[in-house]
C-alpha cells in the first residue's frame, strides 16, 4: 500500500521538534532554570517568584468560588472590564472609546496580536515591520502567507522612524504596518516626531496600523503617545494592549484590542471562532487590578533601580554598548565588536549562569546583540549580581578570544 503523504501547509520555523529560540518560551529553555541558570530572556516580570499584589489575589480567589467561574463570559469579553478598560484608555491614552463597541477582551496580547492582523493578509500581502522588532510580528505575517518587508532602524537616530526608509521599502502591494511601541527588543520609545511621520505615510498610502503596546506602561526617556489618538488614525489603527508587562500578571492570560467600529464589526464577527472566550476568573481579577493600580508604582521604581545598574555594568565592559532603556524591563546590548552573538549566548549560559536572548532572533540589526530582560526575580540585588557575572563572563571571553 503506498504510504499515504501529509498535505503541503505553511509551517513557522521552530516547533516541538527544534531548537529554534523564540524569545522566552521552549522547553529546553525551561531545562536551563532547573540547573541554576537565570532566565534572563524571560520576560515575565518577577519570575519566578511572588508578585500578584494581595488585592488582585483575593479577588481571583473569590472569582474562582464563583458560580460563573466554570463557565464562559461573551467571546468579546466581559462587559464589566471592558467599561474599566475605557476609563483606562481615557486617561492614560487619551482616546475616548465606547466599550462596547471599540474594546475586545483577548486570551493574552500574543494572540490579540494574531488576530488583529488576520482580517487583513492575504498571501503576497506586504508587510511593513520596522526591525529590530518583536519575533512575532515577523512569523504572524508569514503564518498567513504575507511578505515581511523589514524596515531598518538605526542606534544612529536612536532607533527612530525615519521617513526616507518607509518610502524606500513602500510599494503597491503594501497592506500595513506592524509596530511594537515601545519597541521589544530596543526599548526605543518613539517620539512625537517619529510618530507624526508615520501617521503622515499611513494616511498618504492607505495603509492599515497594528500597534504593540505591550510596553506602554513604564516609558522613562520620552512621552508615550498612543499612534491611535492621532488625528486620522483611530480608524485605520488596531492597538493590542497587555495586562502582562505593566501589572505582572502573565500568567493571567488577558490582553485586550482597540480599533475604530468598521474593522471592530470584523473581528467581533469571528471571536468565537477563533479566540473563544478569555478566562472568566481573570477577567475578573484584572477589574480589581484597573481599580487600584497602585502596586505598578513599586515595578516602576524597581525597573528604574535595574536599568541605570545595566547601563553601569553593562559599559563598564570593554568593546560593549547599551544604551540607558528608555521604557519597561528589557536591556538592548551591542556587542558586535565580541564575535558571533549565538556564540556569546551560549557562552553565558556556561559561563555566567545566565541565560538571555540572541538578537538575531529580532530580525535585521538584530545581529551582534544581546537582549537582557531586568525584570526577572523581586529582589534587585539578583538582577544585579546576574549582570556582574555577565560582566566577568565578557571580558573572560575577550582573553580567551584575543579580541
Amino acid at each position: 500500500m503506498k504510504e499515504k503523504m501529509i498535505p503541503a501547509f505553511r509551517k513557522a520555523e521552530g516547533g516541538l521538534f527544534t531548537a529554534v529560540e523564540k524569545a522566552d518560551v521552549g522547553s529546553a529553555y525551561q531545562e536551563m532554570e532547573k540547573q541554576g541558570v537565570a532566565l534572563m530572556g524571560w520576560a515575565d516580570p518577577f519570575m519566578p517568584d511572588a508578585s500578584m499584589p494581595k488585592h488582585v489575589e483575593q479577588a481571583l480567589i473569590d472569582a474562582i468560588r464563583h458560580p460563573s467561574a466554570p463557565h464562559y463570559t461573551a467571546p468579546i469579553g466581559s462587559s464589566q472590564l471592558k467599561a474599566k478598560i475605557a476609563e483606562k484608555l481615557k486617561t492614560k491614552n487619551h482616546l475616548l472609546v465606547d466599550p462596547e463597541r471599540n474594546i475586545l477582551i483577548t486570551p493574552g496580547s500574543d494572540s490579540g496580536l494574531y488576530f488583529a492582523i488576520l482580517p487583513f493578509i492575504e498571501d503576497g500581502d506586504e508587510v511593513l515591520i520596522p526591525s529590530p522588532s518583536y519575533p512575532n510580528n515577523t512569523l504572524n505575517i508569514e503564518i498567513m502567507g504575507g511578505r515581511v518587508v523589514p524596515v531598518p532602524l538605526h542606534p544612529e537616530t536612536g532607533y527612530q522612524l525615519e521617513a526616507e526608509l518607509l518610502e524606500q521599502n513602500v510599494s503597491e502591494k503594501t497592506k500595513m504596518i506592524v509596530l511594537t511601541h515601545p519597541n521589544n527588543p530596543t526599548t526605543t520609545v518613539y517620539n512625537r516626531q517619529s510618530l507624526e511621520i508615520l501617521r503622515d505615510f499611513v494616511l498618504r498610502h492607505d495603509l492599515i496600523l497594528v500597534c504593540d503596546q505591550a510596553f506602554e506602561d513604564f516609558c522613562y526617556e520620552n512621552e508615550m503617545i498612543t499612534p491611535a489618538a492621532m488625528n486620522g488614525m483611530f480608524e485605520r489603527t488596531v492597538t493590542v494592549f497587555s495586562f502582562s508587562k505593566g501589572m505582572g500578571l502573565s500568567g493571567l492570560r488577558v490582553g485586550y484590542l482597540v480599533c475604530g467600529d468598521e474593522i471592530m464589526d470584523s473581528l467581533y464577527a469571528n471571536a468565537v471562532s477563533v479566540l473563544g472566550a478569555t478566562n472568566t476568573a481573570c477577567q475578573k481579577a484584572l477589574i480589581a487590578a484597573l481599580e487600584d493600580p497602585s502596586f505598578m508604582q513599586e515595578f516602576e521604581r524597581a525597573f528604574d533601580v535595574r536599568r541605570h545598574a545595566a547601563e553601569k555594568i553593562l559599559n563598564s565592559i570593554p568593546n560593549v554598548h547599551a544604551d540607558l532603556p528608555q521604557s519597561g524591563f528589557l536591556c538592548w546590548v551591542d556587542v558586535s565588536r565580541l564575535g558571533d552573538s549565538s556564540q556569546i549566548v551560549q557562552y553565558l549560559v556556561k559561563h555566567a549562569q545566565v541565560a538571555v536572548n540572541d538578537g538575531k532572533n529580532y530580525g535585521p540589526g538584530g545581529e551582534g546583540h544581546l537582549r537582557i530582560v531586568l525584570g526577572v526575580y523581586r529582589d534587585d540585588a539578583k538582577v544585579i549580581a546576574a549582570l556582574e557575572r555577565i560582566k566577568a563572563a565578557l571580558i573572560q571571553w575577550q582573553e580567551e578570544n584575543h579580541v
